[in-house]
């Protein structure tokens, strides 16, 4: 039986958002490697999510498990930004987003191009003196950009320059998802009770506890120089921050928590590279199946692992 945080109303959540390494695929994985406890009763304390991104594992979990108290954060203050609109304004935002959509959809492709572009110009002039913790309505307005952005943007990716600028070229589409009414009133009501903050992980960690389940699932380490995905933050999430995350994880696993990370399988592409087996040498690691990219060629794509470690 399924337990939903709204038994009298029931929803499904998907997540909003186009987004590099999403967890969609690998979500029943994810779920036969929860704790056995949490299986049963279909209950959980306390969910810390400290690497957010689509969402798609809290949003699954949000629908079949009830879910006592939940904290979201990620670094992307773009993203948490969007994510506090959904919770509080999904009307406001789909209403937007509709204006949008209506004005795209009947443009030619090269209008089509101009306005992706203007839209992208104008999102970045607001960085100079955007105030991301006050203003309902800006906020709406900036969340709006950001979700058009990303259905628009090519492969849906997320990538800034040094500046902190959004500089992802226009993609091709004759029918994008842009206003998902649905789906943003869903998840506008499986946020409600949620803490999302724009944070780093660590300063998840006096928060967690014995009753805590943590899934953490940072910018994954690059398997080859091509499949390098550079600029999620103005910050690099290079070898040294992969350490410091292991070390993270050691310490709330000494705390009672109960933790899940994914991370790349560097054996993809050699056999003896045992940086993550050596990180994570005290705990658990099962190496899952994934599509992934790693290779701009066509051929060169398919079916590669994952690793996922478990504390328990």
């Amino acid at each position: 039986m399924q337990v939903s945080l709204f038994p009298n109303e029931p929803i499904d959540p998907k997540p909003f958002l186009k987004w590099a390494g999403g967890k969609t695929q690998l979500l029943e994985t994810i779920e036969n490697h929860l704790p056995s406890e949490i299986k049963e009763s279909k209950e959980i304390d306390k969910y810390f999510e400290p690497f957010v991104g689509g969402g798609a594992v809290f949003f699954y979990l949000s629908t079949n498990y009830n879910i006592k108290e939940a904290y979201l954060s990620d670094i992307n203050k773009e993203l948490i930004l969007t994510y506090n609109v959904i919770k509080n304004y999904p009307k406001k935002l789909s209403h937007r987003l509709k204006y949008y959509y209506d004005y795209y959809i009947s443009k030619s492709e090269e209008e089509r191009k101009e306005y992706y572009y203007k839209i992208r110009n104008d999102f970045n002039k607001e960085l100079i003196d955007f105030d991301y913790k006050r203003g309902s309505y800006n906020h709406v307005r900036r969340a709006s950009k950001f979700i058009f952005l990303n259905k628009t943007c090519f492969n849906g990716l997320y990538r800034v320059n040094s500046k902190g600028e959004f500089n992802v070229p226009a993609g091709r589409y004759k029918n994008p998802l842009i206003n998902d009414k649905e789906n943003i009133l869903n998840v506008s009501k499986a946020l409600k009770n949620v803490t999302i903050v724009n944070a780093n992980y660590l300063d998840s960690e006096d928060l967690i506890d014995e009753n805590s389940l943590v899934y953490l699932d940072p910018p994954y380490r690059p398997l080859t120089n091509a499949s390098s995905f550079e600029g999620y933050s103005k910050s690099d999430f290079n070898d040294d921050s992969q350490i410091e995350l292991s070390n993270f994880y050691k310490r709330i696993s000494n705390k009672g928590a109960k933790a899940l990370l994914s991370n790349s399988d560097p054996k993809n592409v050699d056999p003896n590279d045992n940086f993550f087996d050596d990180l994570y040498s005290d705990f658990n690691i099962y190496r899952v199946s994934a599509k992934r990219y790693i290779n701009s060629k066509g051929d060169k794509r398919g079916e590669i692992n994952e690793i996922l470690v478990s504390n328990f």
